[in-house]
């Protein structure tokens, strides 16, 4: 059973475009017995999900009208970039947003949380001081914010992004002996 969200390929958001990278539109979840992936509406719904998936494992029939005998909602395919979610993390706060932006070149994803006012966090410090600074947001701890991004699923990064070599940067001392023989 897994808790994933999805990047879609074939329509970038007109945001995405103007800054090389792109968010979550589709959020999905497995269902423990039939292992068919539902879309859930909403990302509190799947942030309500995935806070207590443990405790509580999704099922169709969680969907009002949906069963196990339905057909899935949403195919696991390369159509669209996956990336696969950690259970239980905490729920983002009442009024705040949390944030997952695909860096254009597909190497990982970057968490931000933007504030009730609009203001953009991206590190428990920030969090932390903000939440000093406005007593409005006592009942708020810094506990329930979590900077854990999502693992993409690397068989569904697109063809024409260009796939680091992993080696601990055995590729940077290959470049400079290439350099070197060429002197």
């Amino acid at each position: 059973m897994n808790l994933m969200m999805v990047e879609s390929q074939e329509n970038p958001k007109p945001s995405a475009k103007k800054s090389g990278s792109s968010s979550i539109d589709i959020y999905a979840v497995q269902c423990g017995k039939c292992h068919k992936w539902r879309v859930i509406d909403s990302q509190e719904e799947y942030e309500e999900i995935r806070s207590n998936f443990s405790g509580n494992p999704f099922y169709c029939s969680r969907k009002p009208g949906i069963s196990c005998n339905d057909a899935a909602d949403i195919e696991y395919n390369s159509s669209r970039t996956w990336v696969i979610d950690k259970p239980n993390l905490p729920k983002t706060p009442e009024g705040f947003k949390r944030s997952l932006v695909l860096r254009k070149d597909f190497t990982k994803l970057d968490a931000y949380y933007i504030t009730p006012s609009g203001k953009k966090m991206r590190t428990r410090n920030e969090i932390a001081a903000f939440l000093e600074a406005n007593p409005e947001y006592k009942g708020v701890s810094i506990s329930e914010f979590s900077f854990h991004c999502p693992k993409i699923v690397e068989d569904t990064i697109p063809e024409h992004v260009e796939k680091r070599v992993s080696g601990g940067g055995s590729g940077s001392n290959k470049k400079s002996k290439t350099m070197k023989d060429q002197e």
